[in-house]
């Protein structure tokens, strides 16, 4: 039986609860936030479930996720001006990243899939001059429009989180001195690392063509879903998958190409 919301709290907002449990550290509070970010977590657990159904189960997910919220509500620092939102949809997320990572987790037919579609892309732009139109790589395939856009938002969605898992090894297999601080920020080597890795993402993004930038900074910078873009950008919703997926895949190999240079051109 799922637990009800506390009546007390109604007229409280999630700011004067956190305010309040900061001061008393009660356990209803804390039971109150728990259930007003619970969609947040449930919400996460049904966008990734492609990531992880094949090594765990959803409410495996959801209440591994309970127990990172329960986590975050102790560790979370409202003075830094982050919402609590974006703080614990960007940890549920990692939690997911996290687990698969160590799972042989991107099926083998999303592999075949995604190369399918890429020869198919450069056959029909050859052929054309152009960029092909969605309806004309589904009919290359030989699968309906629908099937096609179910098949890209998956390998869209699996492009995104290897991006974020190289990068997230890259960082691991730095090695940076030990210094006598518990503080990360507070660490100049991790300091640097976290710089250099924002420098190199930077670079990256640069080099993408002026559509896949926008479509990168709309969707990752002002979280605009692909409808949203779509219209802003006056095309159709399945283009604007269409450009997400070509920019996410060169900027995958920008990024493992100049993570694995770097340390070669540090020793010469």
């Amino acid at each position: 039986m799922e637990m009800e919301p506390n009546r007390q709290f109604l007229d409280k907002s999630n700011e004067e609860l956190f305010e309040q449990y900061g001061k008393t550290g009660s356990l209803e509070v804390k039971q109150e936030l728990v259930l007003r970010y619970l969609y947040i977590i449930k919400s996460a657990a049904i966008r990734m479930r492609d990531v992880y159904l094949s090594f765990a189960q959803m409410d495996d997910i959801i209440s591994e996720g309970v127990i990172m919220l329960m986590n975050s509500i102790d560790k979370f620092e409202p003075e830094k001006n982050v919402k609590f939102e974006t703080y614990i949809s960007k940890r549920i997320r990692g939690m997911i990243i996290d687990l698969a990572r160590k799972q042989d987790w991107i099926p083998r037919s999303t592999r075949r899939n995604a190369k399918m579609i890429q020869e198919a892309i450069e056959e029909l732009s050859a052929e054309k001059g152009r960029m092909p139109e969605e309806h004309e790589i589904a009919e290359r395939l030989g699968v309906t429009t629908d099937k096609f856009r179910e098949i890209n938002s998956k390998i869209n969605l699996f492009s995104v989180v290897s991006l974020d898992m190289m990068l997230d090894g890259a960082t691991e297999n730095k090695q940076p001195v030990a210094i006598p601080s518990d503080i990360v920020g507070e660490q100049p080597e991790e300091s640097f690392l976290e710089q250099e890795f924002k420098s190199v993402l930077t670079a990256g993004i640069r080099v993408l063509k002026e559509k896949e930038q926008m479509v990168i900074s709309l969707y990752y910078v002002d979280e605009l879903n692909m409808k949203q873009i779509a219209e802003i950008m006056e095309v159709s919703e399945p283009r604007v998958s269409q450009i997400h997926a070509t920019a996410i895949g060169k900027l995958k190999d920008y990024m493992e190409n100049e993570l694995q240079l770097k340390p070669e051109r540090k020793g010469e």
